[in-house]
């Protein structure tokens, strides 16, 4: 009886020694934060993406109170975030709500493969290894390393070979387009309207191209031509899309032999 309650007292001043010490170096150690910066992470959304560019939520909301980043650098939060950044802050959001889009249809199907690769399966190590899974030095490779970074299960990898975007609940973080060697993934506002170039090669043989992907751009110019707004042109090779100009008419997309172009 005796050894117990010597070892409850002795546990009992033990506990309020290092009760005191804890609440001791909490005072000593203690780090002011700037109400603004908590204000601001309280409205990320906290999926530490990394898209604006910082080391986590944390980083960008310690960045924006600072003034050295922007009130709608949060990609991930969109327009709802940056608005009430700007509102905290006392500045303009000038937000735009976007999206992930692939520029490649080079299904397993339509896509001519080089064969079995036995490496490292991701995209960068294909594309480190062997150029990428495909003929076409342009297309999707097809393991996913999009996928993989996604923290907001945006992304899913078909059967067809090529990711699939879920736009409901895609940020447009952009942090699969960084994760992409072949950069054929980019960010459009949400609410464009107009014809989407769905083919991202760049090679001038128009023979040489349909044998490697049915549905690749072969630059014959026709979206050019029958374009009456001057809202598409070829540059570098590449069907580039002037949104301002387009009307989603779908003339363009009605005359394209190969079907690279479709309305968004």
């Amino acid at each position: 009886m005796t050894t117990i309650l010597f070892t409850f007292i002795v546990s009992a001043v033990v506990a309020l020694i290092l009760g005191f010490l804890l609440g001791f170096f909490k005072k000593v150690f203690h780090v002011e934060v700037d109400p603004t910066v908590a204000k601001i992470r309280a409205c990320l959304p906290g999926g530490n993406c990394g898209g604006c560019g910082y080391p986590g939520c944390d980083g960008f909301a310690a960045a924006c109170a600072a003034g050295n980043a922007p009130a709608n650098g949060c990609t991930a939060g969109g327009v709802a975030t940056a608005k009430a950044i700007a509102e905290i802050l006392g500045v303009e959001a000038n937000a735009v709500q976007k999206v992930a889009v692939l520029a490649c249809q080079g299904t397993c199907d339509k896509a001519l493969a080089k064969g079995e690769y036995t490496g490292v399966k991701s995209c960068v190590g294909a594309k480190l290894a062997i150029n990428g899974t495909k003929f076409c030095s342009w297309g999707c490779i097809g393991y996913g390393d999009c996928v993989k970074v996604c923290k907001f299960d945006a992304i899913k990898l078909g059967e067809d070979g090529l990711p699939h975007i879920d736009k409901e609940k895609c940020t447009g973080c952009g942090i699969c387009t960084k994760a992409c060697p072949q950069k054929i993934l980019s960010t459009m506002a949400s609410d464009t309207k107009g014809a989407f170039v769905g083919c991202s090669n760049k090679n001038p043989n128009k023979t040489q191209i349909l044998k490697l992907c049915k549905t690749g751009c072969i630059k014959c110019g026709k979206c050019e031509k029958q374009c009456k707004q001057d809202a598409i042109h070829l540059v570098d090779l590449t069907p580039v899309v002037d949104y301002t100009k387009c009307t989603a008419c779908g003339d363009c997309v009605a005359g394209c032999p190969t079907k690279v172009l479709s309305l968004i």
